[in-house]
């Protein structure tokens, strides 16, 4: 496609490629596109779990494409519902997102990969937020590094623009998995087949009570628990039946997402 964003399907799980050479920066035109990705992904009753990635084994995108804002694009543009690249603010997505890191993630590019959920490193990947270098607020990374790493490396991080490598990363709890050179992809789909096999009901719930409680305290957490609308259609869910009988007869449970 013209916007550099390349979609495949198999079965439930969409794996979506940022494709732009030569490093996979994003301008205006792939900001909506993803932003219109993600979005029919969250509203397809179909899609169960997606996987991000970019093209090639170098990058997976530096962020903002500086040729576009060279060319006129402007950082206050219209990106899309959920900003820069669709994975910034995104409203209700409450699927599974998986990022394959298969190479450099900065800028923009790595705030994409802080917008998913289970992160796969490939060893090679490097990180970096140098917005400040240039007197650029990283503002989705601001927000949400001191919610993934200790706030000291966080703040040393966002404050000098330096790089961190995937053992690092690690180290510090950012990456799920770390994995040898062009083995990204292949680890993210199985994990993303393990997640389209389980009860698709769970995972908004899991999604909606981490973010409505992440600021909070244990006991009002659980007194949000008792009134998320995602939490309690498991509760009176088929499936939570269904997961109790398939335990009882040692069978796989066949799982009806109602």
């Amino acid at each position: 496609m013209s916007d550099g964003i390349r979609t495949t399907t198999d079965g439930t799980i969409l794996e979506v490629t940022i494709d732009r050479p030569k490093a996979n920066a994003i301008d205006l035109a792939a900001s909506r596109r993803l932003n219109e990705v993600f979005t029919t992904f969250r509203d397809d009753p179909q899609l169960r779990v997606a996987i991000v990635t970019g093209a090639g084994d170098r990058f997976f995108s530096p962020g903002w494409d500086l040729k576009a804002a060279a060319g006129g694009e402007e950082s206050d543009e219209d990106w899309g519902a959920g900003v820069f690249g669709g994975l910034n603010h995104p409203r209700n997505l409450d699927k599974p997102l998986i990022a394959a890191v298969n190479g450099i993630a900065c800028g923009g590019g790595f705030e994409i990969v802080l917008g998913t959920d289970i992160i796969v490193m490939e060893e090679h990947a490097r990180f970096a937020l140098p917005e400040i270098n240039v007197g650029v607020l990283a503002d989705a990374g601001t927000i949400k590094l001191r919610r993934r790493i200790p706030y000291h490396v966080a703040v040393e991080f966002l404050m000098t623009g330096r790089w961190m490598d995937a053992a690092e990363a690690k180290h510090w709890g950012l990456a799920n998995h770390v994995v040898p050179k062009g083995g990204g992809l292949t680890k993210a789909r199985e994990i993303a087949r393990q997640l389209a096999e389980g009860p698709p009901l769970l995972f908004p719930a899991i999604k909606q009570l981490l973010r409505h409680t992440e600021v909070v305290a244990e006991n009002p957490a659980f007194e949000l628990h008792d009134v998320l609308a995602a939490v309690q259609r498991v509760i009176r869910s088929e499936d939570l039946k269904e997961g109790a009988r398939a335990f009882a007869e040692k069978r796989k449970p066949a799982w009806k997402g109602r």
